[in-house]
């Protein structure tokens, strides 16, 4: 007997409906560990894989918050800070460096023992300290500070030799802040989001000049950055409007752009399944890499406010996320844990 095209129709909606729903999420909580009696925003995280620790900069607590890395279960709150913002792990040391600031007249950067917890040594910096960046080959951190969200001309790249722990140098960006930073393999560019003047910055690292200044189109407040190197293509993303950037690292053109996360703070790109994932407020955006001009949006996953800071572990399958609280009297700050999954 042969059946109605209503009734194949029905089946034919009723299987896609099972097949999807049979997929598997791109990002599966697994674990949530609650931080009573915290406000405001949290900041950057930092990796220790050998030692199997995650740290948080707190910054309206003024801490920075250690976790164990598998199990999310908070194990130190480290005190001592202004408004701790960025940090990086130093594994050949065993320390960990801290970017505090900004207060009223000044920025520091603080080296603290990954023993027992010390801060062993600080360095004063311009006010307006802010986001940093680790470079693995010539193992320097590069710490923005300077300028002013009132419209400063320029503001600084504060170069920390973390063998020493000296302030080696400085680097002069334009317009007031930079947003997110990234190094690429070789250790000789640094991109930088140059928030203040809409713009790309492509520093070299050894001249310590700025070579390039890409404009970003149509909108501002650059947050976040990402590389993907063998495609040669950089990622960026904004937050006035909440959107993705894709642009060619050799002409310094936009390939391609898309709608993503609100106030996103961090982006990391999983080189094994080629998707990108940008934190934000109440959802991570997670989109599919098709081939180096093709972008496809996969998934809005739920996460909480102001969720926007996060770290991608790919030897774990992770992704950390900070859900936030400024602004909100009765926000719930936690930490969640997300394994990542193919579909």
């Amino acid at each position: 007997m042969k059946k109605s095209p209503v009734i194949c129709l029905i089946l034919f909606v009723m299987f896609g409906l099972k097949v999807k729903a049979q997929e598997k999420p791109a990002l599966k909580l697994i674990a949530t560990t609650p931080l009573p009696g915290f406000d405001g925003d949290l900041m950057h995280f930092g990796v220790d894989l050998k030692g199997k620790r995650l740290f948080l900069a707190a910054e309206a607590h003024k801490t920075v918050e250690v976790f164990d890395l598998e199990t999310g279960k908070r194990i130190k709150s480290i005190p001592g800070f202004a408004r701790p913002r960025s940090l990086e792990y130093v594994m050949d040391s065993n320390n960990f460096i801290v970017a505090d600031g900004p207060t009223q007249d000044m920025g520091t950067v603080e080296l603290v023992s990954g023993k027992d917890y010390r801060i062993l040594k600080t360095i004063k910096l311009h006010r307006g300290v802010n986001y940093a960046v680790f470079n693995p080959v010539n193992k320097y951190y590069y710490v923005a500070s300077g300028g002013d969200e009132g419209g400063a001309n320029t503001h600084f790249l504060n170069i920390i030799d973390t063998k020493t722990f000296e302030h080696v140098g400085d680097i002069t960006l334009p317009g007031s802040n930079t947003g997110g930073m990234a190094v690429d393999h070789a250790g000789k560019k640094l991109y930088a989001n140059l928030s203040g003047t809409k713009e790309v910055g492509v520093v070299d690292l050894d001249t310590r000049q700025l070579i390039a200044r890409w404009p970003v189109p149509g909108a501002e407040n650059q947050s976040s950055m990402a590389l993907d190197e063998p495609n040669h293509r950089l990622f960026i993303a904004t937050r006035k409007p909440p959107k993705f950037f894709v642009f060619d690292t050799n002409t310094g053109k936009v390939v391609t752009s898309l709608p993503c996360s609100g106030l996103n703070g961090d982006m990391w790109f999983d080189v094994g399944r080629k998707r990108i994932y940008l934190t934000g407020t109440e959802t991570a955006t997670v989109l599919e890499q098709r081939d180096a001009d093709h972008y496809e949006h996969i998934a809005e996953v739920p996460t909480g406010y102001r969720a926007k800071t996060s770290v991608f572990v790919p030897k774990l399958n992770r992704l950390y996320v900070a859900v936030s609280g400024e602004g909100k009297e009765d926000a719930q700050l936690a930490v969640q844990i997300y394994i990542v999954q193919s579909r």
